[in-house]
């Protein structure tokens, strides 16, 4: 099956603070879990992406939080800067690949202002979480592209052994 992963989930420097979300070697994922990334991984069709980096923004670059969920969004820096076309631009550029591809399903990064599937930060950079999504996650769904997380894993699995 041809699967989305976000690129820090791969152990790609793109996260906003120029590190990464490893899964395969962070220390915060057990090794079953560990286990169960890598046999999906070998499994499958792989396309790394990251939308923000895919948007123009660059690695480091400050952290970001969507202060409006919908339209008009409004995605802002700690520093009250306007980064929300970028964010655009980048969720489109997810979806275009995954038209393109015929991507169906994707594992991204939980939390992120783009590719959270079930909770983000609320916006006033105090860490709390609040139910939504990040803008690329939000759109590949209402395009009919499934949407995982990293604490997801084991769910994602019986996905694609039953649609695949």
């Amino acid at each position: 099956m041809k699967l989305l992963i976000s690129s820090c989930l791969l152990g790609e420097d793109v996260r906003y603070d120029g590190g990464n979300s490893s899964i395969a070697m962070g220390a915060k994922f057990t090794f079953s879990q560990k286990e169960l990334f890598m046999d999906i991984l070998c499994d499958n069709e792989i396309y790394s992406f990251c939308p923000e980096v895919s948007g123009g923004l660059s690695t480091p670059r400050p952290a970001a939080e969507i202060v409006s969920a919908n339209k008009p969004f409004k995605v802002l820096t700690k520093e009250q800067e306007d980064v929300t076309i970028p964010f655009l631009i980048g969720a489109k550029n997810t979806l275009d690949l995954c038209l393109k591809e015929g991507i169906k399903v994707a594992l991204m990064k939980s939390k992120s202002p783009s590719c959270g599937n079930i909770k983000i930060y609320d916006g006033s950079f105090s860490d709390s979480l609040v139910d939504g999504q990040g803008l690329s996650a939000k759109l590949l769904e209402e395009n009919g592209i499934v949407i995982f997380n990293e604490t997801q894993l084991s769910e994602l699995k019986k996905f694609i052994k039953t649609n695949s």
